[in-house]
């Protein structure tokens, strides 16, 4: 009988052996080099009629992980930051979270922006077992029913009851308001908690107006506020809709003394309102070149230096929230998990995370208690109004 012999054997076997070692090495090296990097996802309105906030929220974010990377990593290894355009729409939101929440190399969440996104991505979070902290969301909800959502700024019924107070504390001579409202989440939310203050403490609503997200002409709703003749507008919205309105309003004739909520606070409402926007009052969670705040004012400098560009409150409020994550990931651990559990024990000043926007701590439900300040616009420009009620 002949005996068979296959003469590829050798080169057939070098071959398998070469394969193994190149799958061998994809799979580990790969590891090892991805191990060096921790993931942490930045979602907000990158497009859209709201993106100005989106660039401070990404800039804010850029700025605090270079920082961090500078000086070492999170116990040696690299932040790096996923972003994820959400474009400030809640439909929009729910596939940025499922997105995000599937990719397991994430380990957190900064954002969402807007309370209607936020919203929308907390149960796909919570399912998912993944922190997200907002650096914008102030509507009551956000961050009730799930253990996994936080945020690092005041909610709307504090804010709406501060509003009304500073409104019958400092502008004395308001008697009447009348209340334009965005016909969302934030908006309805931070119209009812104004009004119930408002109400209980002697001002007189006389008009209360809503306007969807993507209107531009609000002559209609102002020909009804202008004949309540208001003493002042309470505006409760975002600053693409303030700036028209305040235009329009003006050329209108109406002459009343706005009063916007923080969705307004941005630099961009100057350039769309202009001159109209002069003497309005603003509720914002953080003001830069507050006395006393030498770490902000560093930070200022920087981020202007960087992007040649002043940051602005929103920009504060997510260098923060990255920083709080990466303190969570150094001192919690680098599951999921660990970071929320780290969290969720910020529960009082002593354990509370120091940033440039002041000390961030929360209760059960992920909330935090942080002041209020006041901005006026004065000659084209934000300036901290000369009272602010700190107490």
């Amino acid at each position: 009988m002949k005996k068979y012999t296959n003469r590829n054997l050798p080169v057939n076997f070098g071959m398998f052996v070469i394969f193994l070692f190149s799958l061998y090495s994809s799979i580990f090296c790969t590891s090892a080099v991805e191990s060096k990097t921790l993931k942490v996802a930045v979602a907000g309105p990158f497009t859209g009629s709201v993106a100005a906030f989106g660039e401070m929220i990404k800039k804010g974010a850029q700025l605090r992980a270079q920082e961090i990377n500078e000086s070492g990593g999170i116990n040696g290894k690299q932040l790096e930051l996923v972003f994820e355009d959400d474009t400030g729409k809640d439909k929009e939101a729910s596939l940025v979270a499922t997105r995000i929440a599937s990719n397991r190399k994430i380990l957190a969440v900064v954002g969402h922006f807007n309370s209607s996104c936020s919203l929308a991505g907390k149960p796909i979070y919570k399912r998912n077992r993944i922190v997200a902290l907002s650096p914008g969301s102030t509507n009551v909800n956000v961050c009730k029913g799930s253990d996994y959502t936080f945020r690092n700024l005041y909610r709307d019924d504090f804010q709406g009851a501060f509003a009304a107070k500073y409104i019958k504390t400092v502008l004395t001579k308001v008697e009447t308001v009348a209340v334009f409202f965005d016909n969302d989440d934030y908006g309805r939310g931070l119209r009812d908690s104004f009004k119930k203050s408002a109400n209980s403490i002697g001002l007189s609503i006389v008009a209360d107006e809503a306007y969807d997200r993507d209107t531009t002409d609000y002559k209609a709703q102002l020909t009804k506020i202008k004949s309540a003749n208001p003493d002042l507008i309470f505006i409760a919205g975002l600053y693409s809709q303030a700036g028209l309105i305040l235009s329009q309003a003006r050329e209108s004739g109406i002459t009343a003394q706005f009063f916007g909520a923080d969705g307004v606070d941005s630099p961009k409402l100057l350039e769309i309102a202009g001159e109209s926007a002069n003497g309005i009052y603003i509720t914002t969670p953080f003001i830069f070149g507050l006395e006393g705040n030498e770490e902000a004012e560093r930070v200022y400098a920087a981020f202007k230096q960087k992007f040649g560009k002043s940051p602005d409150t929103w920009a504060a409020l997510t260098y923060d929230a990255i920083g709080m994550i990466a303190e969570a990931i150094a001192k919690g651990g680098e599951k999921r998990k660990a970071i929320r559990d780290y969290l969720g024990n910020l529960t009082s000043p002593e354990k509370g995370y120091q940033g440039i926007t002041g000390l961030t701590y929360f209760d059960e439900h992920g909330d935090c208690l942080k002041p209020a300040y006041v901005k006026q616009v004065t000659q084209g420009q934000f300036m901290p109004s000369s009272v602010q009620m700190l107490d």
